[in-house]
């Protein structure tokens, strides 16, 4: 049975989590509406978690000797890493001596944090479908990987970076150097190593939400969301529907193998798994142990959005995967380089059916850089994805 405390009490409920952008945002407010005493980490001042959140701390995670500090005088119950740049290792020392327990768990945290881990453990430990991938040091290995057998177009990723920094595709020799360059500049923290992969030819790719909860009986059960389709260019999220349609055999196979990586990973808590589908066949790409961005449609179309589905699961409390109603999402970027920009056209936005607003707060916009998002349910997904992206238009951000 979970107690839940008073916040800003000695019986409070204590939860840190480990960057707090837009996703880490909704995650505290879920957990807020339980009644739990949060705790905001980030990078620099004012993210937008830290503004809705009781405490907000500002440190570089990716030290050690700091995120080590500050667990260790903040005593959190919780540690939630909700970015790839963390010290992890240091989480696992942490979690070792019971300081504190991690979401899902410290080594997920590790293995999942760089795609080089997480790709191993799914092709080589899991034998799961993947693209063909080579792991490369250097310009050099890379061009060896992609004449020895990966071959073009391929795909080369920073083996650590988030929201598509740093992806791009290769279509010829012409691209290579450029590409390289581009995943050295996009990488967050291991500088120096890609993974380079065979280009699937998908029909499309999917993000299959899945929950690791405490069940009735008290054990672990996985349940699943409703697939969510989406766009990316550059590697990085523009829009997502839900739900997607799917070949039920397509959609066994797509729960088998995410089933598969989160038993494996375990723990408790929300796991967004990428998925790329032909027909009836499924491939594995990626997992993230926390709230997808994909996942923001769920904001409008579930019983119980991807953010409260992993407050509650983290907290041993019983979730609801369950579908509401159709609908979609369409980012909102900055198109502008500049510090506390202004939003016009709100009103008009919000006067599109069924539409709805998320405008992240952040302190600096980049033109490319997602602000904000805008979501719309409707009978069916075309009319919600349609609504979406004209809500999205509506809203032009521009400097003060």
């Amino acid at each position: 049975m979970t107690t839940l405390g008073t916040p800003l009490s000695p019986h409070a409920t204590k939860v840190m989590l480990l960057g707090s952008g837009e996703l880490g945002k909704e995650v505290l407010i879920a957990l807020q509406r339980l009644g739990v005493e949060t705790i905001a980490v980030d990078r620099y001042d004012n993210a937008p978690g830290q503004q809705v959140a009781h405490h907000a701390r500002t440190i570089t995670m990716s030290d050690p000797a700091q995120l080590k500090a500050l667990i260790e005088a903040e005593r959190p119950h919780l540690v939630v890493p909700e970015i790839e740049a963390i010290a992890t290792p240091m989480l696992e020392e942490l979690e070792a001596v019971g300081t504190v327990r991690v979401i899902p768990t410290a080594r997920a945290a590790r293995l999942t944090m760089d795609r080089e881990g997480i790709r191993v453990l799914a092709a080589e430990t899991l034998g799961l479908p993947t693209s063909p991938y080579k792991f490369c040091n250097s310009l050099e290995e890379l061009q060896a990987a992609i004449d020895g057998g990966i071959g073009y177009p391929c795909i080369v990723k920073p083996v650590m970076s988030s929201s598509g920094k740093g992806q791009s595709k290769i279509d010829g020799p012409a691209d290579v150097k450029k590409a390289w360059d581009y995943a050295m500049a996009g990488g967050r923290v291991s500088h120096g190593r890609v993974i380079v992969e065979g280009f699937i030819d998908f029909d499309y790719e999917i993000t299959q939400l899945t929950v690791r909860s405490v069940g009735t009986d008290g054990q672990i059960t996985t349940s699943f969301c409703d697939p969510i389709g989406h766009v990316q260019v550059s590697g990085d999220y523009v829009e997502s529907w839900q739900p997607h349609p799917m070949h039920p055999a397509a959609l066994e196979k797509s729960r088998q193998i995410a089933k598969a990586v989160t038993d494996n990973l375990g723990g408790q808590g929300l796991f967004g798994v990428e998925l790329f589908v032909k027909g009836q066949e499924v491939w594995f790409s990626e997992v993230s142990p926390r709230p997808h961005d994909t996942g923001l449609v769920t904001l409008c179309t579930q019983h119980q959005s991807e953010f409260e589905l992993h407050a509650r699961a983290i907290l041993g409390l019983p979730v609801d995967t369950s579908l509401r109603n159709p609908g979609a999402s369409a980012v909102i970027y900055g198109g502008v380089e500049a510090q506390g920009i202004v939003f016009d056209g709100v009103e008009e936005a919000l006067r599109v059916p069924g539409s709805d607003l998320r405008l992240f707060g952040k302190p600096e916009s980049f033109v490319k850089r997602r602000m904000g998002v805008a979501l719309a349910r409707a009978e069916n997904v075309d009319t919600a994805r349609a609504n979406a992206k004209l809500a999205a238009s509506k809203v032009r951000p521009r400097v003060a």
